[in-house]
């Protein structure tokens, strides 16, 4: 059985809210002209009229601010362990005295207590 439903873009829905709110055409004629039915044009009008305020809303532009510093952190952290799993892949199951070595002082990526860390060695073994 096929699904008689039509999917329906943003920018579409948008359009038929946006006709709608202006109030030139009853719902009946922009339901004829864009072949949606008047529910969902009825739907789709309250949601825009729900949304609209939020447009504007100094609280959505922090939140957006919010998400993207978030955003930029999770990269940051994503990438640094990125890093230390790489650097773990490559120096792992040594004995102490070959975990001491594998310690690299001048990674500026891993600090020495991480490397100590992902080495599963005490940092007094490593000193």
């Amino acid at each position: 059985m096929h699904n008689l439903r039509k999917r329906h873009d943003a920018a579409f829905k948008a359009k038929v809210a946006l006709e709608t709110a202006k109030g030139e055409k009853t719902i009946a004629q922009l339901s004829s002209k864009f072949g949606v039915h008047t529910n969902q044009i009825r739907q789709w009008r309250k949601q825009l009229l729900e949304e609209l305020p939020r447009l504007f809303s100094d609280r959505r532009r922090k939140q957006e601010k919010d998400n993207g510093e978030l955003r930029s952190e999770l990269y940051q952290q994503i990438g640094r362990l990125k890093v230390e799993l790489d650097w773990l892949k490559k120096n792992h199951r040594y004995s102490v005295e070959e975990k001491r070595m594998l310690i690299e002082t001048e990674n500026p990526m891993i600090p020495v207590y991480r490397q100590c860390d992902l080495l599963d060695l005490a940092r007094s073994s490593y000193y």
